[in-house]
């Protein structure tokens, strides 16, 4: 198996990992509303499992750009 195919496969995965930690972030649900609660406020601080799914989203952002980046170096 080649070299760009494992980066493929990673940027298949890193992709749907990311599309997963977007839509949990949804601002008008919250996490909150994925147990039928209702958060009721327009604005509220990340604590908790919120602070750390931003975070992971931002490492598969970075993770995201840095395998495009060299999937398409290789592929030249």
């Amino acid at each position: 198996m080649e070299l760009k195919s494992y980066f493929d496969i990673a940027l298949i995965i890193i992709s749907i990992a990311l599309i997963v930690s977007v839509i949990l972030q949804n601002k008008g649900v919250g996490l909150g509303g994925l147990t039928g609660a209702d958060s009721g406020s327009v604005f509220s601080a990340r604590r908790g499992v919120e602070k750390i799914l931003f975070y992971i989203t931002i490492g598969l952002s970075v993770a995201f750009f840095v395998l495009a980046i060299v999937s398409l170096i290789i592929t030249k």
